[in-house]
């Protein structure tokens, strides 16, 4: 989120941001995944299991959408690849 907005963001927003969890922006995984995809964007990782591609594209979708984060051309290009394919 930092890199696409929310670095401009008060402190509160950002508190709001943290703090929400009707969006479902931190999802439990292993540590092992958990480093695997740092602050990468699904151009640069996906999950392991493909059965949840869908699932984690709606879900990042709806968080960049709610909170008005940025996206760059490969990002759109790699949301647009997998949601058609859902």
């Amino acid at each position: 989120a930092w890199k696409s907005g929310a670095s401009a963001w008060t402190t509160s927003k950002r508190q709001g941001f943290a703090n929400d969890l009707t969006r479902p922006q931190l999802i439990a995984v292993t540590g092992s995944v958990n480093q695997a995809k740092g602050d990468k964007d699904p151009a640069e990782w996906m999950p392991p299991r493909t059965a949840y591609y869908c699932t984690y594209i709606r879900a990042w979708i709806q968080v960049k959408y709610y909170w008005a984060l940025s996206i760059d051309q490969a990002e759109y290009n790699a949301l647009y690849k997998y949601l058609y394919a859902c």
